[in-house]
């Protein structure tokens, strides 16, 4: 089995789902409230364990009931929790609105995400005995950058989702072996709104780059090969969140596993198009078995 490490969040996804999410200045009445374990981090943790990799998380939650069941949703999935510190205080939260299309809008609170800013004793170690790791931007950007570091001194593909999306030191892009943004954070990187474009270049920054586009499935770019567009299976959404996570999840286990790039991002396409099927973050990412019947068919 390969081996997943994930450096990132972990929040309670407090999800409200509306027929029309409100206007600023507006106030709309809701059918469904629901929390629900998240965080960037823990999402992509979660998908990587149900694709079938041996997962860890690295990361912090606060000492609340959302903190307890947080750590206990991750070791329901498998993933590893001994490098997930409890601190003092809140644990982080999402405040997610959900439209009857399926999109989203969110707040993310990080509480006690922001106390991950450095590496602690051991996580060096676990970084360098994984076989990919697993970075996004819910925790501060010095951890992001020290994780990125460790795993290039020790040979580790590193995968950054830039999300949410901000500007990048030159330094972690430089340690970053494949960026996954989407479409809108692709623009906001680079400042050109054609994904395409956009993605070559970053090119000279970094060495792959995989742009999700959604409905329309994903485009990868590489400095050695023609630029790939890989649709997505075509399904009724009705619920976006968490879809890249499961994406960029699954595509780590998938290389991790030596499956060739179009291969590797047709199957994350399979469990992404899953996830949006059904409500919610972590609780929607399919396993395995979902994944490769969704694939074969």
């Amino acid at each position: 089995m390969s081996h997943i490490v994930v450096l990132g969040s972990t929040n309670m996804d407090l999800v409200t789902f509306v027929e029309k999410a409100p206007q600023r200045g507006e106030t709309v009445t809701g059918r469904e409230f629901r929390t629900i374990p998240g965080g960037k981090g823990a999402n992509q943790a979660v998908a990587a364990a149900r694709a079938g990799a041996t997962v860890s998380m690295i990361g912090a939650v606060g000492n609340d009931a959302f903190g307890t069941r947080l750590r206990s949703t991750l070791e329901q999935a498998g993933v590893d929790t001994g490098r997930l510190r409890t601190t003092e205080g809140d644990s982080g939260t999402a405040h997610v609105v959900v439209d009857d299309d399926g999109g989203n809008a969110i707040v993310v609170i990080p509480a006690a995400n922001g106390t991950v800013d450095h590496l602690t004793p051991g996580d060096e170690e676990l970084i360098a005995s994984a076989d990919a790791l697993l970075l996004q931007l819910e925790i501060p950007l010095g951890a992001v950058l020290a994780g990125a570091l460790t795993a290039r001194a020790h040979g580790v593909r590193t995968i950054l989702t830039p999300a949410p999306a901000q500007p990048l030191p030159v330094d972690l892009l430089n340690a970053t072996d494949l960026l996954l943004p989407n479409e809108h954070e692709v623009a906001t990187l680079t400042g050109r709104t054609d994904p395409r474009t956009a993605a070559l270049a970053l090119l000279d920054e970094v060495p792959e780059v995989v742009v999700t586009l959604g409905a329309a499935g994903c485009l990868y770019a590489a400095r050695d090969a023609e630029p790939l567009t890989v649709p997505a299976p075509e399904v009724t959404a009705v619920d976006t969140t968490g879809a890249g996570d499961t994406f960029a999840g699954t595509l780590a286990v998938a290389l991790a596993e030596g499956r060739p790039m179009p291969d590797a991002l047709a199957w994350a396409a399979a469990a992404s198009a899953l996830s949006v099927q059904r409500p919610g973050a972590s609780e929607s990412m399919p396993h395995r078995p979902e994944i490769d019947a969704q694939y074969t068919s």
